[in-house]
C-alpha cells in the first residue's frame, strides 16, 4: 500500500483566494468505506472523502478530475462526533487501518472507514478534529438559531471564543491525505528533526544512561551502563537513521511476508501470523536461521506477541514479548525457545534545510543474557557476532540497507507537484450545498447508511489511477532543554490575589490509599516536586525551549484506590467522597482527577488536589474550569514517568506528554467548589493494552504523574504544573470496594 501523504499549499490560484475569504481547511483523499449491507454481506468500497470546514462529502470518483460529479453521501461534523482508531484489520486479504465514527451521545450511530497505513489513519483523525473545532467555532460565534437549537442538548455553548477566532483565522490550507487510490488486490511496494536526534527529547527525565560501545553497518550500538543487572545481563540498543518516513518503516517492519522479510532480516525470515487482536496486538510464530545456533540445537522455533501504538507525535512504539499460543504447540524436531524481550521505536526526524528527503530514527532495545557481551564489547572475542542477540541488533542495519536500496523510496521525490488551483473551488461544495448540508444528517449517520446495489456496481467502473504527488515535509525546530530555569506557578495570576490563603490541614483528609512517609514505603502515594518534568518555557513559541517544572500549584491532599463494578463518573458526589466531607466543603477549590482503569474488576484511582485560595476569574485555569469540553480536551495534559520498574514498561509508557482529551474520553463535571475530570482509559484500545501491561508489573513500579494545562498563547507561558503524584508499588488487592 502507498504510505505517503502530502500537505500541499496552493499559491495564488483562485482556490486559495476563495479559501482565504471563507477561512476553511479542506482535506481530501481516498479511503475505504467498510460496513455491512442490507442482506448482511460485508462491503469495502474505495471512496474519495472530502472535508471542507465542518462539512463532509463522499464521492465515487475524485471530484477534482470529475467536476460535475455529485457526492453519494454528505453530512456535517457535529461537536459530539468521536473518531476512534481501531488499529489494523484484515480486509479482503489486505491489512488496513480502521477508524470509527460515532456520536458520543448515541453510540448506535456509527460508521467505519479504513486507510492504507496507520499514519494516514491518524491524519484523517486529525482532519476530523479540525472539522469538529470548526463546528465548535460556528456554534460559539453565531450560527443559525435552528442549528443552535438542534445542538443545544449536545454541547455547552459557552466556549473559549478568542481561541476559536484565532483558530478560524488560520484555516487557509489544502491538505491531501494519502496518495490513492489503491486497490485491495494489489499492494504497492512504494514507501514513502533536527540534527539533534541524539538526545531523546521527552517531558520527563529518562533514568537510562546509554553509552555507545560499537558502530557497525551504519548503526550505533549502546549499552545501558546504569542497568547492568549484577553482571547477569545487559540492556542494549541499536540506533540508526533511515531515509524514509516512520510510517514506511513501520509498515515494512510489521510485514511478515517471507520474501520481503528475507531481504532485510537475516535472523527471522520465516514468520507466520498466528492471530490478531483489536488492531494493535498480534501473535507471531517463527524459526531462527541455523547459522546462529549451535550444532546441538540447529532447529529452534519461537512464539512471540507484538503490541504497537502510535504516539500523538507520530512515533511508533512496538513491544515484543515471548508468548505461548494453543495454535502453535511444540513442533517435532524443533526446540521451543524464548525470544529476547525487545522494543522498537520509530520516530520521524525533521528534514534538514535544502533537502526534501524524509528521515526517521529507528531504535531497537533488547535484553541480552549473554556472558560473551562484555568480552565482545572489549574486543576480547568475536563469539558474540555469531549469536542471536547480535543478529537482533543488526536488524536495524538490515532495515536501513533494504530501504536504502529500494528505488521506490526515492521515486516519490521525483513526482511532480500536485497543483491545487481553482478546480478545488469547483469541486468543493457550493454555498447553497453547504447550507443544505447543515440541516442533513450528521456525518456518522451518512457514512453508516447501507451500501446500495448501484454503489457496488459502479465500483467496477472506477479508474484505479496513481496520483503523482510531492512529498513535502514540515520541518520543526530543535527542542531546547533549559535545565537552569524552573517554571514556578505565578499564584497571583491563577489564584485570586485579593483573598487571604487558608491553611490546608491534610491531617483530617484521608483517602483509601495511604500517604507514604518516605521512598521506602510501598502501596502508598507521595507528592514529588515538579523538577522531574519539563514544561514549556516563556519563549516556547519562538524557540521551542522547555524548562524544569516548579512546585505544583495545587496540593495533593488524598488518593482513593477503589474497586468498582463498572467505570464511575461524578465520584465526587459519592457520600463517602472527601469532597462531601465537612473539611472538603470548606476548601476554596478541589480538583478531582479520576483515572478509570479497565481490568477485571475495574478500578478507579482518584486524586484530590486542593488550592488555598479561589481561582482567579481572569486566568487560564478559570477558562479551563468553566470552558466547554472541546476547550478542555484541547488543553488537558498529563506527563507520565516510570521512576522504577521493568524497562519494557518504561518504554511502553514513555516520557512524552499526552493530550488526554485526544487520546481517551474525558468527562468533566463542574459544581460548587470543585471540578472533576473522569478519564476513561478503556475508551481507547491502545490505552487499554498499555494499562494491561502496567498492571502486570504494578507492584514493582514507582510511577510519577504530572497534570497541567497546555499553554498555547504567549501570555499563558511559561506553563506550570497543576499537581503531581508518585505511586509507589501499589497492590491491586488493596483497592477498596466502592459502595453504592
Amino acid at each position: 500500500m502507498d504510505t505517503s501523504s502530502v500537505i500541499s499549499e496552493s499559491s495564488t490560484h483562485g482556490g486559495t483566494e476563495r479559501n482565504e475569504e471563507n477561512k476553511m481547511f479542506e482535506y481530501f483523499g481516498w479511503v475505504y468505506h467498510i460496513g455491512v449491507n442490507s442482506i448482511g454481506h460485508d462491503y469495502c468500497h474505495l471512496r474519495f472523502l472530502f472535508i471542507r470546514g465542518k462539512c463532509v462529502a463522499m464521492y465515487k470518483r475524485d471530484p477534482h478530475e470529475h467536476p460535475g460529479i455529485k457526492p453519494i453521501r454528505q453530512g456535517v461534523v457535529g461537536p459530539t462526533l468521536v473518531v476512534e482508531d481501531l488499529g489494523c484489520r484484515k480486509i479482503n486479504n489486505a491489512d488496513l487501518h480502521v477508524i470509527r465514527f460515532y456520536n458520543r451521545l448515541d453510540e448506535s450511530k456509527k460508521g467505519e472507514v479504513a486507510c492504507a497505513t496507520a499514519g494516514e489513519a491518524q491524519r484523517w483523525i486529525e482532519a476530523f478534529d479540525h472539522a469538529k473545532q470548526q463546528a465548535e467555532y460556528e456554534l460559539t460565534s453565531g450560527g443559525s438559531a435552528r442549528d443552535k437549537l438542534n445542538k443545544a442538548g449536545e454541547i455547552n455553548l459557552e466556549g473559549h471564543r478568542p481561541r476559536m477566532r484565532r483558530y478560524a483565522s488560520g484555516l487557509k490550507k489544502f491538505i491531501r491525505i494519502g496518495q490513492g487510490p489503491e486497490t485491495l488486490l494489489r499492494q504497492s511496494s512504494k514507501f514513502c528533526s533536527t540534527d539533534g536526534f541524539e538526545v531523546e527529547s521527552g517531558d520527563a527525565f529518562d533514568p537510562h544512561q546509554w553509552k555507545c560501545v560499537r558502530t557497525m553497518a551504519g548503526i550505533r550500538v549502546f549499552e545501558d551502563v546504569s542497568n547492568r543487572k549484577n553482571g547477569k545481563g545487559v540492556l542494549a540498543k541499536s540506533v540508526g537513521v533511515i531515509d524514509a518516513t516512520a510510517d514506511s518503516v513501520f509498515e515494512v517492519f510489521l510485514n511478515t511476508e517471507q520474501q520481503k522479510r528475507y531481504e532485510w532480516d537475516m535472523l527471522m525470515g520465516d514468520l507466520e501470523l498466528v492471530e490478531s487482536y483489536d488492531g494493535h496486538y498480534d501473535v507471531v510464530y517463527g524459526t531462527y536461521d541455523p547459522k546462529y545456533l549451535t550444532r546441538w540445537h540447529s532447529k529452534r522455533d519461537f512464539v512471540f506477541s507484538r503490541q504497537w501504538f502510535r504516539g500523538q507525535d507520530g512515533t511508533y512504539t512496538i513491544l515484543q514479548f515471548p508468548a505461548i499460543h494453543k495454535k502453535k504447540p511444540p513442533r517435532s524436531g524443533y526446540r521451543r525457545t524464548k525470544i529476547n524481550p525487545s522494543t522498537w521505536e520509530i520516530r520521524n526526524l525533521n528534514t534538514p534545510m535544502g533537502s526534501n528527503r524524509p528521515r526517521c530514527l529507528v531504535t531497537h532495545t533488547l535484553e541480552i543474557h549473554s556472558a560473551s557481551w562484555c568480552r565482545w564489547k572489549n574486543n576480547q572475542t568475536s563469539k558474540f557476532e555469531n549469536s542471536i542477540p547480535y543478529a537482533l541488533l543488526c536488524q536495524v542495519a538490515g532495515l536501513k540497507e533494504y530501504i536504502g536500496a529500494n528505488p521506490a523510496v526515492h521515486q516519490l521525490q521525483q513526482y511532480a507537484t500536485t497543483d491545487v488551483h481553482s478546480k478545488i473551488s469547483e469541486a468543493s461544495m457550493t454555498s447553497a450545498e453547504y447550507g443544505k448540508a447543515e440541516v442533513q444528517d450528521e456525518f456518522y449517520d451518512a457514512i453508516a447508511a447501507e451500501s446500495s446495489t448501484s454503489d457496488e456496481e459502479s465500483d467496477e467502473e472506477l479508474d484505479q489511477q496513481e496520483h503523482k504527488v510531492t512529498l513535502k515535509n514540515i520541518s520543526g525546530a530543535i527542542t531546547t532543554l533549559d535545565l537552569k530555569k524552573t517554571a514556578a506557578p505565578d499564584k497571583s495570576k491563577e489564584l485570586d490575589p485579593d483573598v487571604t490563603p487558608v491553611t490546608i490541614d491534610a491531617s483530617g483528609l484521608h483517602g483509601s490509599l495511604n500517604k507514604g512517609k518516605d521512598d521506602s514505603d510501598t502501596n502508598c502515594w507521595t507528592s514529588p516536586s515538579g523538577k522531574g518534568f519539563m514544561v514549556r518555557g516563556k519563549n516556547y513559541l519562538k524557540d521551542n525551549s522547555k524548562i524544569v517544572g516548579g512546585d505544583p500549584l495545587f496540593k495533593l491532599i488524598a488518593v482513593d484506590w477503589l474497586k468498582v463494578n463498572k467505570p464511575v463518573d461524578k465520584i465526587a458526589l459519592h457520600h463517602k467522597s472527601l469532597v462531601q466531607s465537612e473539611a472538603g466543603k470548606k476548601l476554596p477549590f478541589i480538583l478531582v482527577f479520576n483515572l478509570q482503569v479497565p481490568a477485571k474488576p475495574n478500578y478507579s484511582l482518584v486524586h484530590y488536589f486542593a488550592s488555598d485560595r479561589p481561582i482567579n476569574k481572569d486566568s487560564l485555569l478559570a477558562k479551563f474550569l468553566d470552558g466547554n469540553n472541546a476547550f478542555r480536551d484541547s488543553r488537558f495534559k498529563l506527563i507520565p514517568s516510570i521512576i522504577e520498574g521493568y524497562w519494557m514498561v518504561k518504554r511502553a509508557v514513555g516520557t512524552k506528554a499526552c493530550m488526554m482529551g485526544k487520546a481517551v474520553t474525558c468527562n468533566y463535571f463542574r459544581q460548587d467548589n470543585f471540578l472533576e475530570i473522569d478519564v476513561d482509559i478503556g475508551s481507547s484500545s491502545v490505552a487499554r493494552s498499555v494499562v494491561g501491561l502496567v498492571l502486570g508489573y504494578v507492584t514493582s513500579l514507582v510511577v510519577d504523574l504530572a497534570i497541567l494545562i497546555e499553554a498555547k498563547e504567549e501570555e499563558e507561558l511559561p506553563e506550570y504544573i497543576l499537581g503531581t503524584v508518585r505511586l509507589n508499588r501499589v497492590r491491586l488487592e488493596s483497592a477498596v470496594q466502592l459502595e453504592d
